[in-house]
């Protein structure tokens, strides 16, 4: 079962500020739900928390220290028990892939596992407190599958990219 990060970074390699997203990229978004629709995700609390709701026509799984109940929501204390949650629920979905939406310390603790990156360049330097962990470009082959340009619906242009683990 592959497991895949779906993340978006700016140049400076910030992923999130105050709580959420560093930016406003409708374009980007509309690509994370075609990637991650029919699939498994799994996340932090502090993900889930931005979003604020379970994401639709996926299963959701949320890492957290002290699990409470969410509704429409598998909560589970670990990185292991969510991916075999989620190994299992891919199965049942018929889907290739679970795909991994972050926080930080979740894509820092998933990352030797992963095997590809959906990767948004958000080309900018832009001020946040969360960073995407660091790792070795040259694991990796880099394919290029779009680009958006900064309009009304992007607050930044932004590269797409598929990232394989060589």
């Amino acid at each position: 079962m592959r497991i895949a990060i779906v993340v978006a970074a700016a140049r400076n390699g910030v992923i999130g500020r105050d709580g959420g997203l560093a930016w406003k990229i409708s374009d980007d978004l509309k690509r994370f739900r075609e990637i991650t629709l029919g699939k498994p995700v799994l996340m932090g609390r502090k993900t889930y928390e931005s979003i604020g709701k379970p994401l639709p026509d996926r299963i959701n799984i949320v890492i957290s220290r002290s699990p409470a109940p969410i509704a429409g929501v598998k909560v589970v204390a670990s990185i292991e028990e969510g991916l075999r949650l989620a190994a299992e629920a891919a199965v049942h979905l018929d889907a290739e892939e679970i795909c991994v939406i972050g926080g930080a310390e979740i894509y820092a603790q998933t990352l030797a596992l992963a095997s590809r990156l959906y990767w948004t360049e958000v080309e900018a330097d832009v001020a946040g407190d969360v960073r995407f962990p660091a790792f070795d470009p040259a694991d990796w082959s880099k394919n290029a599958t779009g680009r958006v340009e900064r309009s009304s619906r992007n607050e930044h242009s932004a590269a797409f990219f598929v990232l394989d683990r060589l």
